[in-house]
């Protein structure tokens, strides 16, 4: 074999563990896409840097607020949690599922509810996901997203982490309120949450400034847990508007404490 074909074989063969580690250790932000009763959604998975195989990890379902609505699968990365992360990824030792909830879609409605699930359920799968560590949290109408599946789904999460959320819908987008809300035979859905919430943690975060939704949402949604004897902390922000999701996913104590609960059975 002449020299330079012998040199290139090398090469090729050199090039091509490489190329095999790096599909195996597929990290960062990553597209993805499931289909459900025949609509395809995409959605997004953010895999920390340092992740491997031989350990369970941590899982966050986030759901965005109204305005990353699309069909894209990437506006739900440019707000919330995902900016957080690319400002400090190390502060992130979890698998993070981004589903995205199509325009004139709500998280309430039971389709959104079941995309969002089939994208948690397949990265539980792709990355090891421990289910025993598996948290929620939403800002905006996600926040409202989250009170629903809190409610609908009381042992599916170690944590739910609602912000700038509610029960109730605002005047001008009443028909985000959670499911309860809507349910005539419910006198009082703030307490019926807090009654199947139960002592799962949660951790409320809100603007006391906010004009999307009134920060009265989340205060009796915390004063209803109090009442229920549930595992509560609220964190509300002088003087902050509607976005309180900034400040709430850079403050230093959230993501230990997430790391810190676990499936209570």
């Amino acid at each position: 074999m002449p020299p330079r074909y012998a040199a290139l074989s090398l090469t090729l063969l050199a090039l091509l563990p490489v190329s095999a580690f790096a599909r195996k250790q597929e990290t960062g932000f990553l597209d993805r896409a499931i289909t459900v009763s025949g609509e395809t959604y995409r959605y997004q998975v953010f895999v920390p840097y340092n992740w491997d195989k031989h350990k369970k990890w941590p899982v966050i379902l986030f759901l965005h607020g109204a305005g990353e609505r699309g069909e894209n699968g990437l506006l739900q990365t440019d707000v919330g949690l995902a900016h957080a992360i690319r400002e400090h990824a190390g502060n992130f030792p979890f698998v993070v599922v981004m589903p995205q909830c199509p325009k004139g879609k709500l998280w309430t409605e039971p389709e959104m509810e079941t995309q969002a699930f089939a994208a948690l359920d397949r990265s539980m799968k792709e990355f090891d996901g421990d289910s025993e560590r598996i948290y929620l949290t939403g800002i905006s109408m996600g926040g409202y997203g989250t009170w629903d599946l809190a409610a609908k789904y009381p042992h599916r999460f170690a944590a739910y982490v609602p912000i700038c959320g509610g029960i109730y819908g605002p005047p001008n987008f009443k028909q985000i309120e959670v499911s309860l809300a809507k349910d005539a035979q419910v006198a009082d859905p703030y307490a019926e949450t807090a009654r199947r919430v139960g002592k799962t943690p949660v951790w409320i975060f809100h603007g006391d400034a906010d004009d999307s939704v009134p920060v009265e949402e989340s205060r009796k949604m915390c004063a209803a847990l109090q009442a229920a004897g549930a595992n509560v902390r609220y964190t509300e922000y002088p003087g902050v508007g509607h976005n309180s999701w900034d400040k709430a996913y850079a403050g230093p104590d959230l993501m230990p404490w997430l790391l810190n609960q676990h499936l209570l059975h």
